[in-house]
């Protein structure tokens, strides 16, 4: 399934050139929920994974938990209900 971003090569956090995809919900299995409902954004490799701490979004709390937020009120938005983003997802970050 394509990513909810999906005619935009630009990182979803910086507008730099998107080098990955960054699944908004990671982590216990619940990747390959968000890769299957496509709830993922384009990124640069720095924004994802390699830059600083406070500028990536992996190994970052604080940007972790506003990815998961941020993915579930997609997923409600397109999919469901915060019951039903439940029972997919074993639990509400919202």
């Amino acid at each position: 399934m394509k990513s909810i971003v999906t005619d935009y090569d630009r990182c979803f956090f910086c507008n730099g050139p998107a080098e990955c995809e960054h699944h908004l919900l990671f982590g216990k299995g619940i990747r390959d929920l968000a890769e299957a409902d496509g709830i993922k954004v384009k990124s640069c490799n720095r924004c994802h994974n390699m830059g600083k701490i406070q500028e990536r979004i992996h190994d970052n709390p604080m940007a972790e938990k506003l990815s998961k937020m941020l993915g579930q009120a997609i997923w409600e938005k397109e999919y469901g209900t915060r019951e039903e983003f439940r029972k997919r997802y074993g639990k509400s970050y919202l």
